[in-house]
């Protein structure tokens, strides 16, 4: 019954440091959009879900606010979603444009790493 204790422990710990790496993805993710650097925000999606360059229609975006509607939730054991609103102006248009995205985050347990699989934000560009 004792050795039970420590164990329980222990996948509390990982759990923990699991949700902080979440928060650390997503946050870093959130500034990438947000001020425009796409090709940071790229290093976010999944390795085998990357694009191998980014289109050049989102030199055309430009992100003006990103506000998180739903926080991070761990949907499964490696599964985890947030939902974001982000309004962006056309740079040729000057037209304001908001979308809403769902983002999916997987989490590899070899790298310890949280993988956007989503991809990128769908911004309408036409």
């Amino acid at each position: 019954m004792t050795l039970l204790l420590p164990l329980a422990g222990c996948k509390q710990v990982k759990e923990e440091r699991k949700n902080r790496v979440l928060e650390s993805a997503t946050s870093g993710y959130r500034q990438a959009i947000r001020w425009g650097y796409h090709d940071a925000a790229l290093q976010f999606v999944e390795p085998k879900e990357r694009p191998e360059q980014l289109t050049p229609l989102l030199e055309n975006v430009r992100v003006t606010g990103y506000e998180v509607v739903r926080s991070p939730v761990i949907i499964e054991e490696d599964k985890a979603e947030q939902i974001v609103r982000i309004e962006y102006v056309l740079r040729d248009r000057q037209r304001l444009e908001s979308l809403t995205d769902r983002q999916r985050w997987l989490y590899d347990k070899e790298t310890s790493n949280w993988w956007l699989t989503s991809g990128l934000p769908k911004f309408k560009t036409d």
